[in-house]
């Protein structure tokens, strides 16, 4: 799989761009604040509908411009495939295939898939759960595209529970008495249903990830220590919080319906909280990716370096996972030749020399990379390919 062309039409800084793309290396070298970023954030885009540096799709829009247009041709198995987006803001985004219109955006997913490496990748490790929430979602679409669905009707239950708990919440304050919960009922049954989808293919993927983490993080750190993932859900911690004990790993990965009994039986106990809080407080929104270095966690105990290269190590177990020629054995809908385009946006720049040349040496071998850098000297000699020069808003190919 390789991206062959993309085109912006009032995408981020871009009026109109237009970038020739080939299998192997290509180095977009630029000084910081020309464009290079925005680029490769279109192709993220086109295989994520999501941006790995913003959460609102307003900011992908070039000011006073009313939508952006982002297009890739994408080459699989020797097909070519136009994918057109649209995005519009305060209106639902279009979308395009080979020209047609579909009727959902989602529709693209899975035609481009892409692995993105970025200095905002420390915060997987540094930052809040939410990031590492979004790190799994985005992965399990990568491997799975109907999971967008899923997801997107989880946040849209999510969003009517929580209102729903408030109000009740509120009316049963001011009556002093009962109020009726059948609404409620309701509610619950769909996110324990929904939710539970969620939850386990989370489990299923960071048992999928884990040891290809653990190999990554080896070859990144030179054996400097073993790296590990748990999956943390809320319904360990609500278990653990009633029992009074830490609640420890499951021998086995519970299945969908059993999941989905647990969380109606948490939101039966937890009723009354939520009702006086106005929150949900279980379900895959309140879950975690725990990373551990050894017996420690990485938060608050591993260096900057053996961040970066815990950081390093996700991007680069993800790539591993995708390229897998069957996939995991949860996945019905795998495909043999849809191994993902690499990008690595201005992340040499942020690492030592070792950890560089490491990392240069594990995706040299990929299908497509494409790399940005401030300066032609950011680029490893491993990665030494094509070079597009950015500079303003306008791109040139260096021969």
């Amino acid at each position: 799989m390789y991206v062959s062309h993309l085109s912006l039409v009032d995408f981020r800084s871009y009026a109109g761009v237009d970038l020739e793309l080939e299998p192997g290396v290509t180095a977009l070298v630029g000084p910081n604040g020309q464009g290079k970023t925005n680029l490769v954030e279109a192709l993220g885009y086109v295989a994520t509908l999501s941006s790995h540096r913003v959460s609102s799709d307003v900011a992908l829009i070039k000011s006073g411009a009313p939508r952006a247009v982002v297009r890739a041709r994408i080459v699989r198995a020797d097909r070519a495939r136009l994918v057109e987006i649209e995005i519009t803001a305060g209106k639902a985004n279009r979308a395009r295939i080979n020209r047609s219109p579909v009727p959902r955006v989602r529709d693209v997913l899975g035609i481009l898939r892409t692995v993105v490496f970025a200095p905002e990748d420390l915060a997987l490790v540094k930052g809040d759960p939410d990031g590492r929430r979004r790190f799994l979602d985005e992965l399990a679409v990568l491997v799975t595209p109907r999971m967008a669905g899923t997801l997107a009707d989880y946040d849209r239950v999510l969003r009517q529970r929580g209102a729903l708990l408030k109000s009740a919440g509120a009316a049963m304050r001011a009556s002093r008495g009962g109020a009726d919960l059948r609404t409620l009922d309701v509610w619950d049954a769909k996110l324990a249903e929904v939710g539970a989808q969620i939850i386990a293919t989370r489990q299923a993927l960071v048992a999928a990830l884990r040891p290809h983490v653990q190999a990554a993080y080896e070859q990144v750190s030179a054996g400097q220590g073993i790296a590990q993932l748990t999956y943390r859900s809320s319904l360990d911690a609500t278990s653990a919080a009633e029992h009074g004990d830490r609640v420890g790993l499951p021998a086995e990965l519970p299945g969908v319906d059993l999941l989905e009994a647990q969380l109606m039986e948490a939101m039966g106990r937890l009723r009354s909280r939520e009702l006086e809080r106005g929150v949900c407080l279980v379900g895959p929104h309140r879950d975690d990716l725990v990373l551990d270095l050894g017996d420690l966690p990485v938060k608050g105990y591993a260096s900057h370096g053996e961040s970066w290269s815990f950081a390093l190590a996700l991007r680069i177990a993800s790539y591993r996972l995708l390229t897998e020629p069957d996939g995991p054995e949860w996945v019905t809908d795998w495909g043999t030749d849809g191994e993902p385009v690499l990008i690595l946006d201005d992340v040499f720049a942020e690492l030592d020399t070792r950890r560089r040349d490491r990392l240069a040496d594990l995706v040299s071998s990929a299908g497509q990379v494409i790399v940005t850098a401030a300066v032609p000297g950011d680029v490893p000699e491993q990665l030494a390919g094509a070079r597009v020069d950015v500079m303003q808003g306008q791109v040139q190919r260096v021969l």
